[in-house]
């Protein structure tokens, strides 16, 4: 595990995999190719490396969400529209287990604080399985909240797809 709220460059990757997994949209060679790049970042850098990834990407969507809407529409407020809405939609997952979803709330309660998700989270110990699917959840959640807000499905695939190739994190 990093310090500080730091993730591996690689885990990150993989976590935006994991919503290319669950998004169904994405085409099934590319689901194929984003779930080999999951296993692969899991045996590199460990399971909760790419947890850690999937909490920090929370935080990025939803500072996303809460700051700059897409579409030009008006900001959210996380306490009465954000996080309510993603939190209801939880049990709609049927692997997610209503347990960890305190977690998911705080880790999205220190997102719409301005903190670092992953910083914050860390503080609690290792992420379990359990609740590192919920927040795959969230962060799909997060997602498709992003491209109803475009109108346009695939918007935040594209940009955060463009993101990792500026960084030259990309393994397409």
């Amino acid at each position: 595990m990093s310090n500080d709220g730091v993730v591996v460059d690689e885990a990150v990757r993989a976590a935006w995999d994991t919503y290319r997994v669950l998004e169904k949209r994405t085409p099934a060679k590319e689901r194929q190719e984003a779930q080999q790049r999951v296993k692969a970042a899991a045996d590199s850098v460990g399971r909760e490396e790419v947890s850690r990834g999937t909490v920090f990407l929370v935080g990025v969507l939803t500072g996303y969400l809460i700051g700059e809407p897409p579409g030009g529409g008006e900001q959210f407020d996380p306490l009465t529209d954000l996080i309510p809405a993603v939190i209801r939609k939880l049990p709609t997952f049927d692997m997610a287990d209503p347990e960890q979803v305190p977690m998911a709330t705080g880790v999205l309660m220190a997102a719409a604080m301005g903190m670092d998700t992953v910083a914050w989270r860390d503080r609690f110990g290792p992420i379990e399985p359990r609740e590192a699917i919920i927040h795959g959840f969230v962060l799909w959640l997060l997602a498709d909240l992003f491209d109803s807000l475009a109108d346009k499905p695939g918007t935040i695939d594209q940009l955060m797809r463009e993101t990792f190739d500026s960084m030259g994190t990309s393994q397409d």
